[in-house]
């Protein structure tokens, strides 16, 4: 058997073919898995986020509808001024609670 008829062309396209299976690799892990990660985080947290609004604005909305009903029927403004005393109080709450930028951690 010559040299010309030797199976070492299978070997090397093998080899090439690995190490460049092997690059692809690294590229996806390296970078493309970071990007496909902050994006399923960006748009799960949207998701999460309007979900929250629709939920918060809908018990909003059942509250008024509620106590108009049920507990100051004819006077809306009584409703009006118990919900929005509500909200300044949680606002006021949440605002004690911050802290400025170089304090969090």
């Amino acid at each position: 058997m010559n040299d010309a008829h030797r199976p070492h062309d299978g070997d090397f396209v093998d080899k090439v073919l690995r190490q460049f299976d092997h690059l692809l690799d690294m590229v996806h892990d390296k970078f493309l898995r970071p990007i496909l990660l902050a994006g399923r985080v960006i748009a799960y947290g949207m998701i999460i986020v309007l979900a929250a609004i629709v939920l918060i604005a809908a018990l909003l909305i059942g509250i008024i509808r509620f106590m108009n009903v049920y507990f100051f029927a004819g006077h809306e403004y009584i409703t009006y001024l118990a919900v929005g005393a509500l909200s300044i109080l949680a606002g006021m709450l949440i605002w004690r609670r911050r802290r400025p930028i170089n304090l969090r951690k």
